[in-house]
C-alpha cells in the first residue's frame, strides 16, 4: 500500500474515531473527490481501497442522516456523483442504492452502471413504489428486471417502463400491463404503439378499449405496426357485430334492477357501477328503468353503432356525462369504433386508412333506420326533449351540425345526410 493510500486510510480512521459528524462529513466529501478526479486510472485494488474506506463513512453517517437533514443531502450528493461513473466503487453504489430515502438511493438506481440485474431485482422486490420507478427510468432494462417490477403492480411503474424504449418486457410483463390499461387510457395508448408488444396481447388491449382510444392509438400508430393495429381493429370489429347479433337473455338483470328500484337502491351511482363493469344486461335494465321506458325502447339504441340515440334515454334520466360516457363505452363488452372517431384517425400510413367507404355509409344507414322507430317511441314517450341532445365540445367537434331542434328523426333525412357524404369527404 503506497503512502497515499495509507493516508487515506489513516484520515477515514481518524474521522471514525473522532466522532464529530462535521469531520466526517467533510472526509466522506474530500475522499469522493478523490476518488472522481482520478477513477479513470485507478486499477481493481485501488478502487477496493476507496471502496472500503467510503462505504465506513457511510454506514457511520447515515446513522445520523435518520435525525439530520445535512447528512441526507450529503449521501444523496455523493449517490449523485458516484451514479454516472462506470468504474463507480461497487459495495458503496449497492449500498446506497438499498437506502430508504430516494434522494440517496434514486440517482444510482437510475444511472450506475456499477448495478446488476440481481441488484434491481432486489431492490424491486424489497423497497417502495418511488425506488421502484427510479428503476423503471434506466435506460436500459432486461425483462427479468422489468418482470420484477410488474410483479410489484404499481400503474405509475407500469406507465414508465412502457414509456421507456430502452426497457425490454416479456409477454408475460406485457400481460399485467395489459390488464391494468382496461382502467387506464393514457397506459392504454402507450402500450398498444410498442412494436415489441406482442399480437394476441395487442388484439386483447383493442377488445376491451374504449372507441376514444383505439382512435388515438390508431393516430400515433408507428408506419411499422400501423397495418398490424388497422388489422387488428377490423377484427375486432367483426367481433363487435357477432356482439350486436346475440340474443341477450335480459330476464335475470330485470329481477336484480326492480329489487334494487324496490329497496330504493337504484340509482344513478349503481347504473354508473354497472357501467363501468360493462355489465350489459344490467345497464340496459337500469337505464329503462330511470329513464321511465322500457328495455324493448333502450335495448335498439345501445345496439347502435350511432351514439346519438343513447344519449336521449340519458337526458331523461337526468345523467351525468361521467355516467353518460361509460354507458356509451359499456354497449359492447368488446366495445367498438364509432363513425365520427374514424373521421377523425389522421392518415398517418400514406393512403387513406380510414374504412369510410359508401359500403360503410350504407351500413350505418341501415342501423339509424333500424333503431328510427325506437328513438321515436321514447322521445314521444319523454316529451319535451330537443333532439339531437347536446355534446359536449370534444364530441361535438367531431360531428357533423345537426339542427338544433327535432323532436324526431327521419330516415329519408338521414338518407340524404349520409349519401351526400363521399370518400373525398371523409
Amino acid at each position: 500500500m503506497s503512502a497515499a493510500e495509507l493516508s487515506i486510510v489513516d484520515e477515514v480512521e481518524a474521522a471514525i474515531n473522532a466522532g464529530d459528524p462535521a469531520k466526517r462529513l467533510e472526509t466522506m466529501k474530500r475522499v469522493t473527490d478523490l476518488f472522481l478526479s482520478s477513477a479513470g486510472s485507478l486499477n481493481s485494488e485501488q478502487i477496493d481501497l476507496f471502496d472500503n474506506v467510503l462505504e465506513r463513512l457511510i454506514k457511520t453517517i447515515e446513522i445520523r442522516a435518520i435525525a439530520d437533514v445535512s447528512a441526507r443531502i450529503s449521501l444523496a450528493e455523493v449517490s449523485a456523483q458516484l451514479a454516472p461513473v462506470s468504474q463507480g466503487p461497487p459495495s458503496v453504489v449497492r449500498h446506497l442504492a438499498r437506502h430508504d430515502e430516494i434522494s440517496v438511493a434514486g440517482p444510482v438506481l437510475t444511472e450506475s452502471a456499477r448495478l446488476s440485474p440481481e441488484d434491481l431485482i432486489e431492490v424491486a422486490e424489497t423497497k417502495g413504489e418511488q425506488h421502484l420507478l427510479a428503476i423503471a427510468g434506466r435506460w436500459w432494462l432486461k425483462e427479468v428486471v422489468t418482470d420484477a417490477l410488474l410483479a410489484r403492480r404499481y400503474p405509475s411503474v407500469s406507465r414508465r417502463i412502457v414509456g421507456n424504449p430502452g426497457a425490454r418486457v416479456s409477454a408475460a410483463g406485457f400481460a399485467i400491463i395489459v390488464a391494468q390499461a382496461e382502467s387506464d387510457p393514457e397506459l392504454a395508448v402507450d402500450t398498444g404503439v410498442r412494436v415489441d408488444l406482442p399480437a394476441e396481447l395487442r388484439r386483447q388491449l383493442l377488445r376491451s378499449a374504449t372507441e376514444a382510444v383505439r382512435s388515438r392509438l390508431l393516430s400515433r400508430a408507428p408506419p411499422d405496426i400501423f397495418e398490424e393495429i388497422r388489422a387488428s381493429i377490423a377484427v375486432v370489429a367483426a367481433d363487435v357485430n357477432r356482439e350486436m347479433s346475440k340474443v341477450r337473455d335480459l330476464t335475470a338483470a330485470k329481477r336484480i334492477v326492480a329489487l334494487l328500484d324496490a329497496n330504493g337502491e337504484l340509482n344513478e351511482a349503481k347504473l354508473f357501477s354497472f357501467a363501468r363493469q360493462r355489465e350489459y344486461e344490467e345497464t340496459v335494465a337500469a337505464l329503462a328503468r330511470l329513464s321511465q321506458s322500457t328495455i324493448e325502447v333502450v335495448r335498439p339504441l345501445m345496439q347502435s353503432l350511432r351514439d346519438d340515440g343513447v344519449l336521449v334515454p340519458c337526458k331523461a334520466a337526468g345523467l351525468s356525462w361521467e355516467t353518460v360516457s361509460a354507458i356509451l363505452d359499456s354497449r359492447f363488452s368488446t366495445g367498438s369504433l364509432g363513425p365520427h372517431e374514424w373521421l377523425s384517425v389522421p392518415n398517418t400510413a400514406g393512403t387513406d386508412a380510414r374504412p369510410c367507404s359508401r359500403t360503410n355509409n350504407d351500413l350505418a344507414l341501415a342501423v339509424l333506420v333500424a333503431s328510427e322507430t325506437a328513438v321515436n317511441a321514447l322521445l314521444f314517450q319523454v316529451g319535451g326533449f330537443t333532439y339531437p341532445p347536446k355534446y359536449p365540445p370534444s364530441i361535438s367537434a367531431g360531428l357533423p351540425s345537426p339542427p338544433t331542434t327535432r323532436p324526431f328523426i327521419s330516415s329519408a333525412t338521414a338518407s340524404r345526410s349520409l349519401g351526400s357524404r363521399t370518400n373525398a369527404d371523409l
